[in-house]
Parts: C-alpha cells; sequence; structure tokens
C-alpha cells in the first residue's frame, strides 16, 4: 500500500505547519488512509515547543525514513495552487536524490490544487466564493453598493502560476457576477524586472488607484495557511492597513484562507485518488530511479 505524503513548501511560522498537520488529519479520516504532513523546506527549523512538542519533518528526510522502513511506493499531494517550480524542479530533484540510495522506491506526484488540463473544476472558485459571500454577510455589503473582489496571491516567478491564479479570478467572476460589482486579480509581491510583470498589478498599486477610492473591497485571500503574509499580521493586513490610511475612504476586508474551508478536503481527497490510481499525475518517478513527466 502507497503511503499518502501532503506536502506544502514550508514556513517558518507554526501556524502554517499546524494547518497541514491538521488538514493531514482530516484528509485521512476522508479517505480512510493515513496521511502525514511534510513540507518541502524551512519548517524543521521551528523549534518544537512552538508545534505542541512535535517538530515539523521534511519531504527529503522522511522519504529517506519511510524508504528505510521498506515503503515502496509514495504518493505525494501537493498543498499548492499551481505548477510552480517547487513542484516541477526542486521535489523531483531532491526525490531523485533519495531513489539513489533507494531503488525500489516509486513516487508519483498529483497535480497541485488547480488543473488546467483535465476538465472544467470549479470547486476552488465554489470555495473562494463562499469566503466573498461570508465578508458579504458579515459586513451587511448588500445593503451598501456592491463591493470589488480582488483575488490576491502572493505572486510568482513562475506565468503559470500567475495564469492559474488569473484562471481562478475569471471563474470566481462568473460565480459572483449577480452579487459584486466586479472581480479582478492581483499579486501581493513581485520580482524587479519587465520579464516578471506578468504579476501585475500589485495589490498596493491597485488599492491606490483611483477607481477604488471610496469604495468596499474584498480581497479573495488565494493563500493556504497563515504565515508571514497571510493571516494576522501578515503582510497583507500592512499593505491593506497603509492603503485605507492613505485613501480614507476606502474600506477592505479581508476572507478568511484557503486552506481554512472544509470544502478544501474534497478537492484533496481527489488528488489521493488520482495518486492511487496513477491519473493526471505531476511527476512520476518509477522504482529505480528513472524519471518521467507525464504531462
Amino acid at each position: 500500500m502507497p503511503r499518502i505524503l501532503l506536502v506544502d513548501n514550508g514556513s517558518l511560522r507554526p501556524q502554517a505547519t499546524l494547518n497541514l498537520r491538521r488538514l493531514a488529519k482530516a484528509l485521512a479520516r476522508a479517505t480512510g488512509e493515513p496521511v502525514q504532513a511534510a513540507s518541502l523546506l524551512h519548517s524543521h527549523k521551528i523549534p518544537a515547543e512552538q508545534l505542541e512538542g512535535e517538530s515539523a519533518v521534511t519531504l527529503g528526510p522522511l522519504a529517506e525514513r519511510l524508504a528505510a522502513e521498506g515503503v515502496t511506493e509514495l504518493v505525494i499531494v501537493p498543498f499548492f495552487f499551481g505548477p510552480s517550480q517547487a513542484l516541477t524542479r526542486y521535489l523531483p530533484e531532491r526525490l531523485a536524490q533519495v531513489q539513489e540510495r533507494y531503488p525500489n522506491l516509486g513516487i508519483k506526484v498529483t497535480a497541485p490544487l488547480v488543473d488546467t488540463l483535465t476538465g472544467l473544476d470549479l470547486r476552488l472558485a465554489r470555495l473562494l466564493a463562499d469566503n466573498v459571500r461570508e465578508v458579504m454577510a458579515r459586513r451587511k455589503m448588500s445593503e451598501r453598493q456592491p463591493p470589488t473582489v480582488v483575488l490576491v496571491d502572493h505572486g510568482s516567478p513562475v506565468p503559470e502560476v500567475a495564469a492559474v491564479r488569473n484562471y481562478v479570478a475569471g471563474q470566481l467572476g462568473v460565480l459572483l457576477a449577480d452579487e459584486v460589482g466586479c472581480v479582478t486579480y492581483a499579486s501581493m509581491e513581485r520580482r524587479d524586472g519587465d520579464a516578471y510583470r506578468f504579476n501585475e498589478p500589485l495589490l498596493a498599486d491597485l488599492l491606490a488607484s483611483k477607481v477604488l477610492a471610496g469604495r468596499e473591497v474584498i480581497l479573495a485571500m488565494l493563500f493556504l495557511s497563515p504565515g508571514r503574509h497571510a493571516g494576522e499580521g501578515g503582510d497583507i493586513a500592512e499593505i491593506c492597513e497603509q492603503a485605507m490610511a492613505a485613501s480614507p475612504g476606502l474600506r477592505v476586508a479581508t476572507t478568511r484562507l484557503v486552506g481554512e474551508h472544509a470544502g478544501i478536503l474534497e478537492i484533496l481527497a481527489s488528488r489521493v485518488a488520482q495518486g492511487r490510481s496513477g491519473e493526471a499525475l505531476l511527476v512520476e518517478l518509477p522504482a529505480m530511479g528513472k524519471a518521467t513527466r507525464p504531462r
């Protein structure tokens, strides 16, 4: 039987690791199979006392330990929105190193949360729409001018990841068409240089624009777990505070994070099923270390 791993990029904030563990346990209950949480990087540096006494683990050492215990197949479910370089480059390179020591280990990496190649899937957009409606109800926005919704993510050096954000923004716009003023998108930050202009507009610039002056804005948070950028006291909160201070009529509210919505489990459970069946894989590293990318 394959061992299932739920894997995120990793964070130095304990809240991110605790959220990943919570979801791994919930996914295990949903699928009836054990699921372990692991990060690609960073999380192992968090003191254990900040993680309920249990140190975080990173994928490479965990895969080696499982292989040494006799596990011969891993199904890795990425807790990522799109095909970041962490998934398409770092992860297969790191796991190929593990296979050099344990050539009988086969590894399947499922598609991330958004897969644009296997047909229309509105589940993530519906989840985001739920989050937006939750804010609208709490702030009684239906009684005033319909809000502008901004789907905001971190920003990425990979055009394919930015394209995923824009793709989901289009879906969200359709789902909320009769309820909000408009749906657009922004990046929290971007690298310097024209090569990364695909991340525009930046959130700070969008909130400072004249067209949003005096408006109600809801940030639909395309973030998975609380950390340095999202959540209380994060970079997004600071950007919003500065924008509202500079434009007193502007009112900005943020939704909860994607990974805090119960609906994320349905998507993750479907990725587990795909990993077990070998369908729609992002990366496959068969036993004996020969790597293939079926897509």
